[in-house]
């Protein structure tokens, strides 16, 4: 039966000469991966791919089959129409390093509509927003409520943070306790929306230093989880 489902592209594979493979994160389904037969095997079919760039945003017609691993696309359209993502250097960094972070840790095959509705919007902010360096730091950290380990917000004004247990502490207890520029930064961040980022004024060693936390609180919470090849470009490009 043909249903239309509003996604999200996580990541693109070609597969064997002309086929491509898509994965997204849909609305209705969690993670489904397609195969988009032949679309590169001429011009006029080519030019479908460009609907497939990093975190775009689809409404797909699919004729989906619950034990088949590749689903098929019958029809494809924008469901959102960037108008600064991938023409803004800055913004195609982010939207790089976030679309390989978010390949590797959305991969349950159900329905969460409160994490695709939380992706969907944010991404339509940071396309519209022109103060957005920190971004990705508060959409990371905001992310982690939908992975199961957010930050407890108890006792904020404990002078350490144990990023193995996700707690504030007294004391450290522990290598994995921080102190210091990252927690300030992650206290002012907790709690706030993506339109009070603005506010938040921290230097590219800080915004650095703090993402390298950040990426180390995802490994320790997520089994297999690595820093994505594209962080060097994001600091490159934000140094």
């Amino acid at each position: 039966m043909l249903t239309k489902n509003n996604s999200i592209v996580l990541s693109k594979l070609k597969y064997k000469d002309n086929d491509l493979i898509v994965k997204c994160y849909t609305q209705q389904r969690g993670v489904v991966s397609y195969i988009l037969r032949g679309v590169l095997k001429s011009k006029k079919s080519h030019t479908k791919t460009v609907y497939f760039q990093a975190l775009s945003q689809l409404q797909i017609e699919e004729n989906f089959k619950p034990n088949r691993q590749l689903q098929s696309i019958k029809e494809v359209k924008p469901n959102y129409i960037y108008r600064s993502l991938y023409s803004n250097i800055y913004k195609s960094a982010i939207v790089m390093f976030l679309s390989e972070i978010l390949a590797a840790v959305l991969r349950e095959e159900e329905q969460n509509e409160a994490l695709f509705n939380y992706i969907e919007t944010a991404l339509q902010y940071l396309d519209s927003e022109e103060q957005y360096s920190n971004f990705h730091l508060l959409f990371l950290l905001k992310l982690t409520r939908y992975l199961g380990f957010q930050p407890e917000y108890l006792n904020t004004e404990y002078p350490f943070f144990n990023l193995e247990s996700g707690i504030f502490e007294e004391t450290a207890t522990s290598m994995y306790s921080v102190s210091g520029q990252n927690l300030t930064l992650l206290k002012q961040l907790l709690g706030i929306n993506f339109d009070a980022l603005s506010s938040i004024k921290i230097s590219s060693k800080q915004r650095q230093e703090f993402l390298n936390m950040l990426l180390y609180y995802f490994e320790l919470h997520l089994d297999g989880f690595k820093k994505p090849k594209s962080l060097q470009v994001l600091n490159d490009v934000f140094h």
